[in-house]
């Protein structure tokens, strides 16, 4: 069965980019282009990855990641954050607030495919993710 990959990003051409490489690497991919969008989605579409930019206007990555968390039927689903922002502190934020993983951009599709791989192999392994 196709892993669904749930990106949301502010900005189109992120969004394009990574739904064309996904897809070709055989995901079903749903996109989003803001917060609001994010989390219906999340809830109608049952994504089995959500990867979640922090800057966007309205609603920005933490505010929702916090309301996947605490909603029951997206709280298990595994998030990997995608920022700009490399600080030390944004990655711990990101881990403490339940991120399965925190991608910096510009990042390498290498690392990126590699990451959700890792991410998926650690799902069906039986990990558990962060909750």
């Amino acid at each position: 069965m196709k892993k669904k990959i749930l990106v949301v990003d502010d900005e189109d051409d992120i969004l394009h980019f990574l739904e064309l490489v996904l897809r070709e690497k055989g995901y079903e991919v749903v996109t989003a282009s803001g917060g609001h969008e994010a989390l219906t989605r999340a809830q109608l579409e049952r994504p089995d990855l959500v990867l979640l930019d922090i800057m966007m206007p309205q609603m920005d990555g933490w505010e929702v990641l916090k309301l996947l968390r605490v909603d029951e039927e997206t709280a298990h689903i595994p998030v990997a954050m995608l920022s700009a922002r490399t600080e030390a502190k944004d990655r711990v934020q990101g881990l403490q607030e339940g991120a399965i993983d925190y991608i910096c951009k510009p990042f390498s599709l290498q690392e990126l495919l590699g990451k959700i791989e890792a991410i998926f192999a650690q799902m069906d392994a039986g990990g558990k993710t962060a909750s």
